[in-house]
């Protein structure tokens, strides 16, 4: 008989595949993944989550109760067009304990209401604004899941090529890095992920609005990715988006950038999500905290 956990998490997945594929509009969309969100991933102990604004924008600290110097800006998937803090304020508290460190989880526009560059904007700003607070680079991290992990290196591109310091390292999960869906696993793993199906999908014309898909700031495998800081990549063994991990990995130890690819047997899009119920998912975290105080000076015994 299946354990008690392991029937919250099919229950889940199965919400979250249903809210997914139906003929829901985006709002539907939004509002029943934002419920889930709040009713189906518990916040762990020991965190404090804090509204803030940023630049017009709103955002969340989620932060551990023990003193932390490394800071995590972190950019939520859901196509660009879906999700919210509630949506992955679990995971910012899981990774803010991980740490430990603070972790602005910011809740950058969305499509199609602001397609693309608006959520590239938003981060933007979030990053100049935690230099403008006085958080230093060296122990700054930018970190996002699918979409977010797209736009996590889309950041880091143009603070480059803005001369603006750079963070200390960047965390992909899962990183959605091509709009124009030309990895194989998008069609060989569709029926395998159990979040994720491969099926003609709005949300790559609702952000791309009228710039092409493989344009390097929306699509960041086909960028210039020389120079950028250090790089940790996690994905799944069953995901779609399997190729657009293995190909970034590829392209970024091409350009000299270190680079660490871990693919988890068995596990499925954005999994760290459901730690609570996947052992694999917490301890990917717990590696993910361990890249992050490596690179930035975060400290367990501060």
């Amino acid at each position: 008989m299946p354990s008690l956990r392991s029937q919250i998490l099919a229950r889940t997945l199965k919400r979250i595949t249903e809210t997914l594929e139906a003929p829901h509009s985006i709002q539907e969309q939004r509002t029943r993944l934002d419920e889930l969100g709040r009713r189906g991933i518990r916040l762990p102990r020991h965190v404090l989550v804090c509204p803030v604004q940023v630049r017009g924008v709103h955002a969340e600290w989620v932060e551990p109760r023990q003193p932390a110097t490394a800071v995590i800006l972190y950019l939520h998937g859901g196509g660009y067009c879906l999700c919210s803090p509630n949506t992955h304020r679990g995971l910012a508290a899981r990774l803010a304990l991980a740490t430990p460190a603070r972790v602005l989880l910011l809740d950058y526009r969305l499509a199609p209401e602001h397609p693309f560059p608006a959520a590239l904007e938003d981060a933007l700003n979030a990053c100049f604004w935690l230099l403008d607070e006085g958080v230093p680079p060296q122990h700054l991290v930018i970190a996002g899941d699918s979409a977010g992990g797209g736009l996590t290196l889309a950041t880091a591109i143009r603070l480059r090529e803005a001369g603006a310091p750079l963070p200390a390292a960047l965390v992909c999960l899962s990183p959605w890095t091509d709009l124009t869906f030309s990895g194989a696993s998008i069609r060989a793993l569709a029926g395998v992920d159990p979040i994720l199906r491969w099926r003609e999908t709005p949300m790559v014309r609702y952000y791309t609005g009228d710039y092409p898909p493989d344009h390097p700031l929306i699509s960041p495998l086909f960028a210039d990715l020389h120079h950028l800081p250090p790089t940790l990549i996690h994905a799944g063994s069953q995901e779609i988006l399997l190729d657009d991990a293995r190909r970034l990995a590829e392209k970024l130890h091409a350009a000299g950038v270190p680079v660490t690819l871990e693919i988890w047997p068995g596990m499925w899009h954005v999994f760290q999500i459901f730690a609570p119920f996947v052992p694999e998912a917490q301890q990917s975290i717990e590696k993910i905290g361990a890249f992050v105080r490596q690179h930035s000076g975060g400290n367990r015994d501060a």
